[in-house]
């Protein structure tokens, strides 16, 4: 399955009828979700029954694990394993967000709900408007509260009286959480950077109008869900995870919320001890983690995105250079040798020529695009027919 080109959800829809009891409850869909990373806005695996051709990105992967999250709930509200209600329902559901209010989703809320709708909508809702060239700092533009559209999904499903004001909430107590577990810590360091991650990633809630006093643990006599209460606490100790050992404030907080969450003190520990194995695990493929200077990241994410782009256009760019032999000849004397001033000249206006005629390849011709060429040249090698036609339904 390639989740960057048309027909991926219809390939997930095919692919998951075959495992309609892979989660037989919301309970294993959640622990899955976090092994994923899902659940903390770390984008790092997806489910073990969908196939794919190619590395994915992290907002490929991000997507994927959303519509999987999203069409596990519906399963097990509704008892309906019917894909096109499936996907009429979720259009239903953002509308009743008012997220056309948001433009991203403007006009994808709009006309026709089907398949190839969905994914522009689900698309969007991962990106949230932002460009290729600020997405190739990683994590600091993906959606790191994704999973708030889970939760509520599911009291859509079942018929919450006010759903946007439950969307607005969630939100709200989550941000709360995270500012109080890292103003427990006696230094802050890294968790900074995911306290950054939330703000920016919040749909529902105007934190220009939020309260972060601590006064929410009174919110905490509403009537949250289990699946709720442990989201927060995942949050929690998603914030305190650096130091690996709490200190005496730290661990009394996370307590105090427990209690205030009816958890015990043993499941608050084993929360705590997930949350840092899963990030002991993956801390090197954890963006915000890293000391990377700027210009490492955005280089290193750009080689990411480029790198996609030529895979998910290969058949069309290989044809192209093809009709070219003077370029292919020079891309193929830059491999051994240094071209000259005039060479370089030419491979660069020959290969601008061929992005103007590949939509998707527009990134190049953006102010500063030709800056990446050198890194898709080194990436021409990798021009793979597999990586086409992925999504295909025999």
């Amino acid at each position: 399955m390639n989740p960057s080109a048309s027909g991926w959800i219809n390939k997930f829809g095919h692919l998951v009828k075959e495992e309609s009891e892979i989660f037989p409850n919301f309970e294993i869909l959640y622990q899955e979700l976090k092994r994923t990373g899902f659940v903390y806005g770390i984008h790092i695996d997806i489910p073990k029954f969908i196939t794919v051709e190619h590395n994915l990105t992290e907002d490929e992967i991000a997507k994927i694990n959303l519509l999987n999250a999203l069409y596990f709930t519906y399963q097990f509200e509704k008892k309906d394993s019917d894909f096109e209600r499936f996907v009429n329902t979720v259009f239903s559901y953002y509308q009743s967000l008012e997220v056309s209010k948001i433009s991203f989703l403007n006009k994808i809320l709009s006309g026709s709900q089907t398949e190839s709708q969905l994914e522009k909508l689900i698309d969007s809702r991962i990106y949230l408007g932002g460009n290729a060239f600020n997405r190739a700092f990683g994590n600091s533009l993906t959606n790191s509260l994704l999973y708030v559209d889970v939760l509520i999904f599911r009291i859509y499903l079942q018929a919450h009286p006010s759903v946007i004001e439950h969307a607005r909430l969630l939100e709200y107590v989550t941000i709360n959480i995270a500012y109080q577990a890292l103003n427990s810590k006696e230094t802050q360091k890294e968790d900074d950077r995911l306290v950054q991650l939330l703000d920016s990633s919040l749909t529902y809630l105007d934190l220009d109008q939020a309260n972060l006093d601590g006064t929410y643990r009174e919110l905490f006599k509403e009537n949250f869900t289990e699946c709720e209460k442990d989201y927060f606490m995942d949050m929690a100790c998603l914030t305190l995870w650096e130091d690996k050992l709490l200190d005496r404030k730290e661990w009394d907080y996370i307590l105090g919320l427990g209690r205030d969450l009816n958890k015990s003190e043993k499941e608050v520990k084993s929360t705590l001890d997930f949350v840092q194995f899963f990030f002991k695990k993956n801390k090197s493929k954890i963006g915000y983690l890293n000391d990377k200077n700027v210009a490492v990241q955005f280089y290193e994410g750009m080689s990411k995105n480029v790198g996609k782009l030529i895979l998910r256009n290969s058949k069309r760019l290989k044809k192209e250079l093809a009709e070219s032999k003077e370029l292919v000849s020079l891309l193929s004397k830059s491999a051994t040798k240094e071209l000259d001033a005039a060479e370089r000249k030419k491979v660069q206006n020959q290969l601008l020529d061929i992005f103007k005629t590949i939509p998707s390849l527009a990134i190049f011709m953006l102010p500063g695009g030709a800056v990446l060429l050198p890194i898709f040249i080194k990436l021409i090698p990798k021009l793979l027919p597999s990586a086409f036609d992925d999504n295909r339904v025999d």
